[in-house]
């Protein structure tokens, strides 16, 4: 009989040896982290899609940013299906090591590293030593396990002492927490004249995003650019992008081209097109206090005849959930919302009294099924839906779907066969 534990063990020491045997063999290739509770992925494409630009990039598309499966992702492996079989991962020893000694095809390896606990962080500090580290938000998350505001801090902040050079989201990061930091080796990045490397907006249109500058300490002139993206936090992950893209050599038009090409990634402020020439916000991957209230704040901005907020439950706040739920409800103006549609239990409990207090219209629902077809009968034409919900117990992708005009479900989140055999489980409930 095998024990299960030891034998995780085993394989995870295996794995990190690899990885360290890797960057040994090829000191050459850059080591790029992203860590931060909210905001990774898209800091991630935003970083590759500067640095192709100029080099070959490689990053795991998902967000594999386990223990287990960060190696991996760094050698280029596919995790296996079976994880408690021995054969299964012979092979994937064999592969790393026919990664380690083959000529790399690789020039900067962009990893996401996450946390669930206190310390996880510290764990991949054991065998990576990035180049840079780039944190992107301090934000509630897991708090039934890290308890405090200040923990999470000092959790994703250790992202930061781990590399040589850190960049950190200014906007997103209060200062009081540089007392975590310890590297000396340290810029910022932003929409605020706080920020070293920071966008200036000039224009902003729907169909082209934002027209605009990006100031930074290398370049005497500012960068003309252009970013199609929706919401001033959507920037953020692309100045992220130009500090490390600076720090990597990349030139003023380099840059300006890369960011041309930026694109939302699916479920995070995507813009789709909704029925009767309606605006929806797709936001619907995750949701945290910050993530939702930057939402919630660029559905304001846009200049339309009617605005809808459909807004989930916010999962893994643990006991600040009700406080954080309640100052969500409170941020939604009756002025520019005609109506607020809550999904989940703890944002029927919580958001919606307080923005029903506010004078807000509000309609509460279990299913977010049932909640999109609610949001297409009082749509306008002409109008902007937000969908912004967390993953388990949420899945506001389903009511994007019932409002929105799309030949495939390509550009929504959570829709491979296994997704949908456990949203068919979890919505058979309200059936």
């Amino acid at each position: 009989m095998i024990d299960i534990v030891m034998f995780k063990k085993y394989i995870q020491k295996k794995l990190e040896a690899y990885v360290v045997k890797y960057f040994k063999k090829h000191p050459e290739v850059k080591l790029i982290v992203v860590a931060g509770s909210v905001g990774k992925t898209s800091t991630k494409r935003a970083i590759a899609t500067l640095l192709s630009q100029r080099y070959r990039v490689a990053l795991e598309e998902g967000n594999h940013n386990t223990q287990m499966s960060a190696p991996l992702a760094i050698l280029g492996i596919e995790y296996p299906e079976n994880v408690k079989s021995i054969g299964a991962w012979l092979s994937v020893f064999a592969a790393a090591r026919q990664r380690i000694n083959l000529p790399t095809g690789t020039d900067v390896i962009i990893q996401e590293i996450g946390t669930d606990h206190p310390g996880d962080i510290a764990d991949f500090a054991r065998y990576l030593r990035p180049d840079i580290a780039v944190v992107t938000a301090i934000t509630p998350e897991h708090m039934e396990f890290f308890g405090t505001i200040d923990a999470v801090a000092q959790e994703e902040l250790a992202a930061a002492n781990m590399a040589q050079v850190a960049i950190i989201n200014r906007d997103d990061i209060d200062g009081k927490y540089a007392q975590y930091l310890t590297n000396s080796s340290i810029d910022t990045y932003g929409t605020t004249g706080a920020a070293e490397y920071r966008f200036e907006e000039q224009d902003f249109t729907i169909e082209n995003g934002y027209t605009g500058t990006v100031i930074t300490p290398e370049f005497d002139a500012p960068i003309p650019a252009t970013i199609k993206v929706v919401g001033e936090h959507s920037l953020r992950p692309a100045m992220g992008a130009v500090a490390v893209a600076v720090k990597l050599g990349l030139s003023a038009d380099q840059i300006a081209a890369g960011l041309a090409l930026i694109r939302p990634v699916p479920g995070r402020m995507n813009i789709l097109r909704g029925i009767d020439d309606t605006i929806i916000i797709d936001d619907s991957y995750n949701s945290s206090p910050l993530a939702a209230s930057c939402a919630l704040q660029a559905l304001y901005s846009l200049q339309v005849p009617q605005r809808v907020a459909l807004l989930g439950s916010m999962n893994e706040l643990g006991a600040s959930s009700p406080g954080e739920h309640k100052k969500l409800g409170e941020l939604c103006d009756p002025s520019l919302l005609s109506w607020v549609i809550t999904v989940g239990e703890d944002a029927e409990t919580y958001l919606a009294p307080a923005a029903r207090a506010r004078g807000c219209q509000v309609k509460c629902f279990k299913s977010a099924i049932d909640a999109g077809g609610f949001a297409r009968s009082v749509l306008e034409p002409g109008a902007a839906v937000l969908a912004k919900g967390s993953q388990n117990g949420g899945y506001l992708e389903e009511a994007v779907k019932v409002i929105c005009l799309m030949g495939d479900d390509s550009e929504l989140v959570r829709q491979s066969p296994e997704w949908v055999r456990t949203k068919d489980a979890f919505f058979s409930k309200f059936s």
